[in-house]
């Protein structure tokens, strides 16, 4: 743990104590500073989106073949049921 002196917003902290539910203001600030850091990882997850993670080709994948093992009246059976 760090000690440290901090100048504090004195209601924002009476507020924060009293929404977060904690009994001290260094359980507040602990859980607020948390938080505040849970937030933004979750923010900056957006930037890894679409950003080759999958690796394929979508046409490929799209293509509509028989996987190993199954036979051509079964495929043709579910063409049917549909």
């Amino acid at each position: 743990m760090k000690r440290t002196n901090v100048v504090l917003d004195e209601d924002l902290l009476d507020e924060a104590v009293r929404v977060l539910g904690r009994k001290t203001y260094s359980a507040t600030i602990n859980l607020a500073l948390a938080e505040v850091v849970r937030m933004r990882k979750i923010q900056e997850m957006g930037k890894h989106f679409g950003k080759g993670l999958w690796i394929g080709n979508l046409a490929e994948m799209r293509e509509d073949k028989l996987s190993p093992g199954r036979h051509v009246h079964e495929r043709k059976t579910q063409l049917n049921k549909q």
